[in-house]
């Protein structure tokens, strides 16, 4: 993801963290969900128990939809705190 150099000098810690982290999506509310790719936190949203969550970190790495340096730091994430300290749950109907 590019961002132009303004925003880099401006916020040059805010621009390195949007950078490195894989799992950012940017999503406009004029398009709705039409064409909208679900990221990694998009399915851990779903998760009920931190065991679900593992299991689809470890889905997504295994087909390399996510780096492993992510999938660690999300493994350690969840085991340390929880898959909630990582994003609400979402019930059915959230997308409609």
């Amino acid at each position: 993801m590019e961002y132009d150099e303004n925003f880099r000098r401006r916020f040059p810690h805010l621009s390195k963290e949007i950078e490195e982290c894989a799992w950012v999506t940017v999503k406009h509310r004029e398009q709705g969900f039409s064409g909208y790719e679900p990221g990694v936190m998009d399915f851990l949203s779903r998760c009920s128990t931190d065991e679900e969550a593992l299991e689809v970190v470890r889905y997504l790495e295994k087909r390399g939809e996510i780096t492993e340096k992510l999938a660690l730091s999300l493994r350690v994430k969840i085991i340390k705190n929880g898959v909630r300290s990582l994003c609400p749950k979402r019930e059915w109907g959230f997308y409609k």
